[in-house]
């Protein structure tokens, strides 16, 4: 299953793998360059193929846990005052996704959407400690009945030039269901209570719609 999201860029690449595939098969003479040819076309729609995959996941539902928005590793978990809109100490858990990562967002809880909010901006590497603050990146806060107010932020890395939002304030969302895409190499940070208890560390990696982050006391 394929996001849709990448229909377009699917369908488009589709169609110019067969063009160069069935051009060299019948115009190069050539036949160690036509198939080196037809190798680098397979081999970049493969790659096409594989970022914009989608698989199903199987979401363990519950209002007393947090679970990972995307797949990828923790790259940091720490307190931080968040002053665009919670205006309070909150824990940050980050995590980055590499181009070969499934890039779908997923709701980390079920709830009501307070707030939806895009900002254009810089494209730093997605590691960069002030890309959460700097880079394009879209944040969203949702009212939740067991933490009250939790948020991420999707932020565009080095090579990310689209992120795809899909939270409207007033929404009811549901954990685990499609909450936006990132295309290409990013990060998303989890703005959660300091009561939240984290489970996860720097450096595991997690599975979007399956790993718990954080329970509640």
């Amino acid at each position: 299953m394929f996001h849709r999201e990448g229909k377009s860029i699917i369908l488009f690449s589709t169609i110019i793998f067969l063009c160069v595939f069935f051009y060299s098969q019948y115009n190069i003479e050539n036949e160690l360059i036509q198939r080196g040819i037809q190798i680098v076309i397979a081999v970049f729609l493969f790659l096409i193929l594989q970022f914009f995959r989608n698989p199903k996941r199987n979401t363990p539902l519950s209002l007393d846990s947090i679970i990972s928005p995307c797949d990828g590793k923790v790259v940091v978990v720490e307190e931080v005052y968040e002053n665009e809109f919670f205006e309070e100490q909150m824990t940050q858990v980050s995590i980055f996704m590499s181009p070969i990562n499934v890039h779908v967002t997923r709701y980390p809880v079920s709830g009501s959407v307070l707030y939806s909010k895009y900002h254009p901006g810089k494209y730093l590497v997605a590691w960069h400690p002030k890309s959460s603050t700097l880079n394009e990146r879209t944040t969203v806060a949702i009212k939740t009945p067991k933490f009250g107010r939790i948020g991420y932020r999707q932020i565009a890395g080095a090579l990310a030039r689209r992120i795809v939002n899909y939270a409207i304030k007033g929404d009811k969302v549901a954990q685990g269901t499609d909450a936006g895409f990132i295309k290409f190499g990013s990060r998303i940070d989890l703005l959660l209570p300091t009561s939240a208890v984290i489970n996860v560390k720097i450096g595991q990696r997690v599975v979007g719609g399956e790993t718990v982050i954080a329970t509640s006391l």
